[in-house]
């Protein structure tokens, strides 16, 4: 057993026991556990020479720690700041070292709130409400902050298209739309709530860029193929790289679906799964042989054994569920390798809506596979059969027959 000596662990002998557990817990190995726990010896030593308390314990005092270490010319290397956060995520979980007490103000108050509204009021996720907390922050310090304090009472339209103008001037079309519904959002929150008297929310102008002017980017399914073709299968990652490859490419999830996904959400019996889509609609799918295999080789020896539900874990410990933006990271990966061009999850989506189009699928079962809300959300990949649309093309006047 790898361990450190209470003896040498200085106010912290106390935690030896149970911070090696939870490092082990977390799917890290014996080695890192043991250089870990001699970490926290050295922490525990030094508060001791310093006459503090664990509870003492906090992110200035372990700055004050690494720099008196290093005029100690030290001769083991010491990680940075952020290695040493699981030592006081660990110390505060049990209650020996109190919670960090960040300054709160007036517009962290309104934002928490704000935050509150969307997900009780709205049902949006967690990274959309990011996204639209993140556009409220910058747009109310620069638009309604004055002296400390939050005066939304005082916007006018004018502040709205100020801001607009400001942001459409940095970012594509697509984006720019996305920032008028982010403050058409906290536009509509603050005249519910009562701190604007007006719907500001009808003063924010549109943003050019009409529907199905343009064609979707679309991915050949030869490239797509290679993508799966060209993914190893050697280490516990690659086989859940290539398990996320298989659902992406073969089932068409956004990257939010996959990260949600839990283990009770595929019926081996059925031969299907449950996808959580937007606006927590929860939608059944036939799982294919193909993906269901990926799926297995990834249950079957690659997942990590960690209590928890979600189909798929980080590779790396502290071992948790993985984020949305990994999925990004894993189609990225597997372009580099097929000597692609990098794309995202989001073009083997369209990919798959094309190849479906091409086999003869109508557009009401591709909106059923992609879960589109919107008919005529689907209606946008009928321009991309090119050959079916020469088809019915009419001539152009005055051209030779």
């Amino acid at each position: 057993m790898v361990g450190t000596p209470r003896r040498k662990a200085g106010a912290l002998a106390g935690q030896v026991e149970g911070y090696r557990e939870w490092l082990a817990q977390r799917g890290y190995t014996p080695l890192t556990v043991r250089n870990m726990l001699k970490d926290l010896g050295l922490v525990g030593l030094w508060l001791r020479r310093e006459g503090l308390d664990v509870g003492d314990l906090s992110e200035d005092r372990l700055t004050a720690f690494l720099v008196d270490q290093r005029q100690r010319a030290c001769r083991r290397r010491l990680a940075g700041a952020r290695g040493w956060l699981p030592l006081l995520t660990f110390l505060r979980e049990v209650g020996v070292v109190p919670e960090a007490q960040a300054a709160v103000t007036p517009l962290d108050v309104l934002l928490g709130r704000y935050r509150r509204w969307m997900r009780q009021e709205r049902g949006l996720s967690a990274s959309t409400m990011v996204r639209y907390e993140n556009t409220a922050r910058r747009f109310l310090t620069e638009q309604a902050l004055t002296g400390g304090r939050v005066t939304p009472e005082r916007l006018t339209g004018a502040d709205l298209n100020v801001f607009l103008l400001r942001e459409c001037g940095r970012v594509s079309s697509g984006s720019a739309k996305g920032r008028v519904a982010e403050l058409r959002s906290l536009m509509r929150f603050l005249h519910l709530r009562g701190a604007i008297s007006m719907r500001l929310g009808a003063a924010v102008p549109p943003v050019g860029g009409w529907r199905l002017a343009s064609l979707p980017p679309m991915m050949a399914a030869s490239d797509v193929q290679l993508l799966l073709d060209r993914c190893p299968h050697d280490s516990a990652v690659e086989v859940r790289d290539y398990a996320i490859l298989m659902l992406v490419a073969r089932l068409g999830l956004r990257s939010i679906e996959v990260a949600r996904l839990l283990l009770d959400d595929v019926d081996w019996r059925s031969g299907e799964v449950v996808i959580r889509s937007k606006g927590r609609r929860e939608d059944q799918l036939p799982l294919p042989v193909e993906v269901g295999e990926a799926v297995v080789a990834y249950l079957s020896g690659a997942r990590p054994r960690l209590d928890d539900r979600h189909l798929f874990l980080t590779g790396r410990a502290p071992r948790a569920p993985i984020r949305a933006d990994l999925v990004s990271d894993v189609v990225k990966r597997a372009c580099l390798r097929a000597g692609l061009a990098r794309v995202g999850p989001h073009r083997l989506r369209h990919a798959l809506a094309e190849q479906m189009l091409r086999h003869g699928a109508g557009l009401t079962a591709i909106g059923q596979v992609l879960r589109h809300q919107d008919l005529a959300t689907t209606a946008l990949y009928a321009k991309v059969d090119l050959a079916a649309l020469r088809q019915v093309a009419q001539p152009w006047p005055g051209a030779a027959a």
